[in-house]
């Protein structure tokens, strides 16, 4: 499922134009990332927690030359699933 898949399953239950469901879609999505941008938390019933941790700062490895490369430290998303998710996965 991807996108679009999404903004159809809400054009078929809400009804309107494709393209206020996308917007719909859209709105939804923006909010997510912007909140995750200034280091908030995202919680959604049912779903689970989207929020970021900081990944330290590493030595990596070219591994078609062999050079060793530093990695700085960085954020990045996280996401922790909610227990009725997991049950419905099951």
């Amino acid at each position: 499922m991807n996108k679009v898949d999404i903004a159809n399953a809400v054009h078929a239950k809400l009804g309107g134009t494709k393209v206020q469901a996308e917007e719909v879609v859209d709105i939804v999505i923006d909010s997510v990332v912007s909140t995750l941008k200034k280091g908030g938390e995202v919680s959604i019933a049912g779903l689970g927690i989207f929020s970021t941790k900081m990944r330290a700062a590493r030595q990596a490895r070219n591994p078609r030359t062999g050079a060793t490369l530093q990695v700085p430290a960085m954020r990045v998303p996280k996401f922790r699933p909610a227990k009725a998710l997991k049950e419905a996965v099951k």
